[in-house]
């Protein structure tokens, strides 16, 4: 079974395409004309290890905000695409990653009921730009990245920041506990022959 999608969106803000296979080995191609955001969807993509092609054209003479968002609701549906109908994943999964001085844990759900709570970011993380040239990846943007995500891949995601001092670490972390929880999340599990719900389905 090919656990794979594709999916395009155009807006008047931007355009989006991302390809993602859940069963690749962690490779990327990622532009999105917000340089911070490709190298933590890099990271995401090694770390749940799987493919993910995402090409975004924005309004980034503005700002990140739209590319970023927009981004972030294709990569939710292509995720929720690829999943079909959860036959055989494990559904849960949790990881609690390091970055030098932060440490966050992450916490999947794939339940078919969109959720997500963000926590514990320092005062001050909100406020923070980050990135070289071109637009900024602004500090703000992290957990409605995470909301969007969630909503559009109708995931239950917990996200907690336990520790940590620098922005880039701070942000860097979080992906990566996100990606290795929901990597164990989407996992199959060979004992299971059907959907992982009482419910039959999810």
């Amino acid at each position: 079974m090919s656990r794979t999608a594709r999916i395009e969106r155009t807006t008047q803000e931007s355009q989006v395409t991302v390809e993602v296979d859940l069963d690749g080995t962690g490779r990327s191609d990622v532009s999105t004309g917000v340089g911070f955001y490709d190298h933590m969807l890099d990271a995401f993509a090694r770390h749940a290890l799987l493919d993910l092609v995402v090409h975004t054209s924005g309004d980034t003479h503005i700002d990140a905000h739209h590319s970023v968002e927009d981004t972030a609701i294709v990569l939710g549906q292509a995720l929720r695409e690829a999943l079909g109908d959860k036959s055989g994943i494990r559904r849960f999964g949790d990881a609690t990653v390091p970055l030098d001085e932060a440490l966050v844990q992450a916490v999947v759900d794939v339940s078919g009921r969109p959720y997500c709570v963000h926590t514990g970011e320092p005062e001050g993380q909100v406020y923070v730009a980050i990135g070289g040239t071109g637009a900024a990846y602004q500090g703000s943007l992290t957990r409605h990245v995470f909301e969007t995500i969630s909503f559009h891949a109708h995931l239950a995601l917990h996200v907690r920041v336990l520790a940590g001092r620098d922005p880039h670490h701070l942000v860097e972390a979080q992906f990566k506990a996100f990606a290795r929880a929901f990597r164990d999340a989407v996992a199959i599990d060979p004992r299971e022959t059907g959907v992982p719900s009482t419910k039959g389905s999810l």
